[in-house]
């Protein structure tokens, strides 16, 4: 599937700030399950940022302004094609042990309630991930209908605050993922975020989102949603990694800004 995507951000920063340093993942990578035909990155400063893999293996740059005036843009556009793998990613070359994922944040805490029955399962570990992503969406509630203030999801667009509440009748899917998360690594499985985009469709709303991943021996990196009950197909694209939301933020701004972000995704 090709998915065009066109996302922007907004930074506000706090009065006076002299200095600025940006930390931006904002440049997906190619794999088993998508390939970048196309992409850019434009906010000011881009030219001279400094590029590296982070230490969960994400194109990062960073870019540094001299006292910057008033709100701050990014623009990110770009295409990608994909391929629905059953949401196995398998064993890309060149990322972090698993292990890694096996660490526990403030974020990413399960109650026993939620994972206890899988302690003592002759269940194979596919099974009691599938079972996990049905006990978190039992715990969280699911979507219901777009609510009336979302009817932007028919073109895939969506705006997320930094600082925004959830709204009341649905948690963000950032809460859906850290509960499975925590679930997993409380099971002793490697489980990570994933922050990326999502094609919209007539039943699932498109934009920004979060899923998580989890390891099996055998098959590698299997994607979950639990928000949507479902691994990930290709009307996703994957664009960053991490213990947490926090870890895998699209941006981070020192001295801290407030971040609004819009994307709009389109499938062909």
């Amino acid at each position: 599937m090709r998915i065009e995507i066109d996302h922007s951000l907004t930074c506000s920063l706090p009065p006076g700030t002299a200095q600025l340093v940006m930390h931006l993942l904002l440049t997906p990578g190619s794999g088993p399950t998508q390939s970048v035909d196309s992409w850019s990155v434009e906010v000011a400063g881009i030219g001279n940022a400094g590029r590296f893999r982070d230490g969960f293996g994400n194109a990062a740059h960073l870019v540094n302004q001299s006292r910057p005036e008033g709100d701050l843009a990014i623009g990110v556009r770009g295409v990608v094609t994909t391929q629905d793998t059953n949401g196995v990613l398998g064993k890309p070359a060149g990322e972090p042990v698993a292990a890694l994922y096996r660490r526990v944040t403030p974020l990413t805490k399960a109650p026993v309630t939620l994972y206890g029955k899988y302690r003592t399962t002759k269940e194979s570990r596919l099974d009691v991930l599938h079972g996990l992503m049905a006990r978190v969406g039992e715990t969280l509630g699911l979507p219901a209908e777009p609510a009336p203030e979302a009817q932007m999801q028919a073109t895939g667009e969506q705006v997320q605050s930094q600082k925004a509440e959830a709204a009341p009748e649905l948690p963000p899917a950032a809460d859906f993922v850290h509960l499975y998360i925590g679930a997993a690594r409380a099971l002793d499985i490697p489980a990570r975020f994933v922050c990326g985009y999502l094609a919209p469709d007539d039943e699932i709303e498109g934009g920004l989102h979060a899923w998580a991943e989890a390891y099996d021996d055998g098959l590698g990196w299997i994607g979950f949603d639990p928000r949507y009950q479902l691994c990930p197909t290709e009307r996703y694209v994957r664009l960053a990694v991490g213990l947490d939301a926090e870890s895998a933020l699209p941006l981070r701004t020192v001295p801290v800004g407030e971040v609004t972000q819009k994307a709009r995704v389109t499938a062909a």
